[in-house]
């Protein structure tokens, strides 16, 4: 590639969903040249199109791209890769993920050819794109995977740059590092983790004869604050924050409730994690249908704190407001 072509490359996203949108948008607004691949009549193409971007088959969109950046659902990404863009990549492009798990467990091989890269902005889409709009940035993580132009890690630097990263905080990282520390902190802490953690104090309070609104309150509502406070400092902030009672009450039953055994667990999840366990099952999964998943998420939303939760946050003006505003600016 030229060295004009890696300053400015021609950029595909494909797919527009939070993060598609994002980056793509970010990415026109730092002046590159941004085309969308998208399956024709989808339910993303409309939404592409009236934000002014030209949208194409995935398989006409990649054809002249020098980085093609593949921002669908990991579950779907496979096929893509061997039914689309093997095939029609040109020679010596670069192929971004915002997700290393297809490419580290080997799902997706990619061409010899190709420089393979992953920019991963560490917040939601619609936080990267409202950042960026204001004038700031959300951290970005980067990682080269195969490096044939030896200007791999540029265009990730680059492209993490478009998107707004370098006025925050851009961090390399490898394929295998950030596939299995998201895999995990989505598992045993953020997402697996805390409403699990949320549920069980909920039925904690419920089955000892608490109203189930104060218990709604007390473990879910007020949680907030906690995180709030976590993500603006760190346990020093909370601790800052919270009474003396509050942080003695940290300090002698929260090594009760996550004590050793749950380390434990975590490190079993972790090691289900490395070996490929997980990834085999989630594949499994996903091949027949998802069944159990849909049975699992399910029950989460029949549990009995998402009715209660429902009836007090109809109640809360402003989260109302909030929604309106959201669905306003979609």
């Amino acid at each position: 590639m030229t060295s004009s072509t890696s300053l400015q490359p021609k950029i595909t996203i494909v797919g527009y969903g939070s993060q598609g949108r994002a980056h793509a948008l970010n990415l026109r607004d730092s002046g590159f040249d941004v085309t969308v691949g998208l399956r024709p009549g989808g339910p993303t193409e409309a939404k592409a199109q009236a934000d002014g971007f030209v949208v194409k088959a995935p398989a006409e969109a990649v054809k002249d791209a020098d980085l093609v950046a593949v921002l669908t659902p990991d579950m779907v990404q496979q096929k893509l890769y061997e039914d689309v863009l093997h095939a029609n990549l040109k020679q010596g492009a670069v192929l971004l993920f915002a997700h290393g798990l297809n490419v580290h467990f080997d799902m997706i091989k990619p061409r010899e050819d190709l420089d393979v890269i992953l920019v991963a902005p560490k917040g939601p889409g619609a936080l990267v794109r409202r950042e960026y709009e204001i004038g700031r940035g959300v951290p970005c993580i980067y990682a080269v995977y195969q490096d044939k132009s030896g200007q791999a890690e540029q265009f990730a630097l680059t492209y993490a740059g478009g998107l707004g990263g370098a006025r925050a905080n851009i961090i390399k990282t490898t394929f295998k590092e950030e596939t299995e520390t998201d895999l995990f902190g989505e598992q045993a802490v953020l997402c697996g983790g805390a409403s699990s953690l949320v549920q069980a104090g909920f039925e904690t309070l419920v089955e000892a004869g608490y109203q189930p609104e104060i218990a709604y309150y007390e473990v879910l509502h007020e949680l907030k604050l906690i995180v709030d406070l976590f993500y603006e400092g760190g346990v020093t902030r909370m601790l800052e924050f919270i009474s003396e009672t509050a942080q003695y009450g940290d300090f002698v039953s929260g090594p009760r409730v996550i004590d050793a055994s749950v380390k434990a667990r975590m490190k079993d999840v972790l090691t289900d994690i490395q070996n490929g366990t997980f990834v085999r099952n989630w594949k499994a999964e996903y091949d027949a249908g998802l069944p159990n998943y849909k049975k699992f998420q399910q029950a989460d939303k029949d549990h009995a704190i998402e009715k209660v939760g429902a009836e007090l946050r109809a109640k809360m003006v402003w989260l109302q407001a909030n929604t309106q505003n959201d669905a306003a600016k979609a």
